[in-house]
């Protein structure tokens, strides 16, 4: 509660507080108001009353932070969101979004459901082991993006332990669920040729081509701009990107110079068909120019990948307008992103090494490469086998080798001596 009063000094009106602050120490400040003291008292009272409730306001503002930010008094869920708004500021803004996503649409929820008042202080690890186990069981989320939200209760309770809001880390104790190993899925040629007739014309078929023949990401395709091709040399650069992300709700484009990771930044050969599609591009843009006048947008004319209003296209655009063109054709699904594993497909089928096929696509860790692409290998070596059953002599594979009715495997004596 704060009190005051009124005080003459050199003829003027003077406004004496008398409060306790935030820290329990007690404050008596003076302030002039001015005023002279003949004919004011009045105007001098209401500017009293104004201080006064002021100051009664911030401090109990400063009262209820210094209360929150005890751990025996601060929501867990109140915590998450004071945690994620901190870090705006120190990651990018990409990052910041995904962190908030996860935090309003997942963590947040469960938590103001199951255990509306439960404090920062109080989490324990059956709490978020119980989490995961909802998340997995009765949501259907998969392992790999349990995963994800994991890595963002650990940080921001990394962060309650550094502050001293709480004795230990609760994170740290949980059984993390075992992450689901990655099978990229792609296009043969045969399906990439049918795929290159049904987007011919369409808006985003420079996009699909790019994918499918350099195995360009998304925002780098989206971020191609004119410097990154050198017509002389017969080069594209790889070296700026643009993504997409969601932030207070309100999409937001995002340019940055600097790819996904150091091996993305890359510069691949400028083949003669894509240089061609290139140059038709620019004298389209010139005609679109004249064409639309001073309605044509100023903003993105470094860019390649523009409509014909000289607008950036939209990284999401590609995904969805790509998933509606394989649905309408009755062709089998996959990602706009699955089109880069196509690219990696043809490579390792034309003999292109592992190695080779790291340095094309730009990735940091050759163990990426590998893990993504094993089935790859695998389906050469079932065409290895394929190729050395011709020279034993069998007949069928029935007559080969079959299965008993007690599941034991037998065969001809002739043809099981090979393998004796």
């Amino acid at each position: 509660m704060v009190t005051g009063h009124l005080r003459e000094r050199n003829g003027y009106y003077h406004i004496v507080l008398n409060y306790v602050d935030e820290n329990g120490k007690r404050k008596n400040p003076s302030k002039s108001t001015g005023l002279p003291v003949k004919g004011n008292k009045k105007r001098a009272q209401n500017m009293l009353e104004d201080e006064r409730a002021k100051l009664e306001e911030v401090l109990l503002q400063l009262i209820d932070n210094k209360r929150v930010n005890k751990a025996e008094d601060m929501l867990f869920t109140k915590f998450m969101l004071k945690w994620v708004n901190m870090m705006k500021n120190s990651v990018e803004v990409t990052t910041f979004s995904a962190y908030k996503a996860i935090i309003e649409r997942k963590i947040n929820p469960y938590f103001d459901y199951f255990y509306p008042y439960i404090k920062v202080s109080e989490i324990t690890p059956i709490h978020i082991q119980d989490f995961y186990t909802y998340e997995l069981e009765e949501k259907g989320l998969s392992t790999n993006s349990v995963l994800h939200i994991h890595a963002n209760i650990r940080k921001a309770l990394q962060y309650a332990y550094n502050i001293d809001l709480i004795k230990n880390n609760p994170a740290d104790k949980i059984i993390r669920p075992k992450k689901e190993p990655y099978r990229a899925n792609y296009y043969n040629a045969k399906e990439l040729e049918e795929l290159f007739k049904m987007v011919k014309g369409e808006f985003i078929e420079l996009g699909v081509i790019i994918a499918a023949f350099y195995g360009l990401r998304r925002s780098e395709i989206v971020g191609l701009k004119w410097e990154a091709i050198d017509f002389e040399q017969k080069t594209i650069s790889i070296q700026h990107i643009v993504t997409e992300t969601s932030v207070d709700g309100k999409f937001k484009i995002v340019p940055k110079d600097r790819p996904k990771t150091k091996s993305s930044y890359r510069t691949l050969p400028l083949v003669k068909p894509f240089e061609e599609l290139l140059l038709q591009i620019k004298k389209q843009q010139e005609i679109d120019r004249k064409i639309c006048g001073d309605s044509y947008c100023k903003d993105y004319l470094e860019y390649i990948y523009l409509d014909r209003t000289g607008k950036l296209i939209k990284p999401n655009y590609l995904t969805q307008r790509f998933h509606d063109v394989i649905e309408q054709n009755h062709m089998k699904h996959i990602r706009f992103h699955d089109l880069r594993h196509s690219c990696a497909s043809a490579l390792y089928a034309n003999g292109v090494d592992i190695k080779q096929i790291q340095a094309w696509l730009g990735h940091s860790d050759i163990s990426t490469t590998t893990n993504i692409y094993t089935h790859m290998e695998f389906e050469l070596k079932e065409n290895s086998a394929k190729a050395i059953m011709k020279i034993y002599p069998v007949n069928s594979i029935e007559d080969f080798v079959f299965e008993n009715s007690e599941g034991v495997l037998e065969g001809n004596d002739e043809n099981f001596a090979v393998f004796t």
